[in-house]
């Protein structure tokens, strides 16, 4: 039986704003290991599944697509994100001490 991950991504470090991030992805775990290849060096595997990323609206969605297809998957919850807010003049009030 095949595994899967199913989670929401989060951004990366070259991303400012939050839009996208609210799709869920679901990933094939390796079936076998990656190894060199001895000519040229690149790093390659047999498995073609490594490379299929499928996108989905919902949580929901994903799991039922797993299922469908007889998958066994790991949902992985996202993390909730704490957002401080920030004001400019906070840098200048008597109680802003530098770390």
């Amino acid at each position: 039986m095949t595994e899967c991950r199913i989670y929401q991504p989060t951004k990366n470090a070259m991303q400012s704003g939050r839009a996208n991030m609210n799709k869920w992805v679901l990933e094939y775990e390796p079936a076998e290991a990656r190894r060199a290849d001895p000519l040229m060096g690149w790093i390659g595997s047999g498995d073609t599944n490594a490379q299929v990323r499928l996108k989905f609206d919902n949580k929901e969605d994903a799991i039922s697509f797993a299922s469908r297809k007889g998958l066994a998957y790991l949902v992985q919850a996202p993390k909730k994100r704490i957002i401080q807010p920030k004001n400019y003049s906070e840098n200048y009030s008597s109680k802003f001490r530098f770390p």
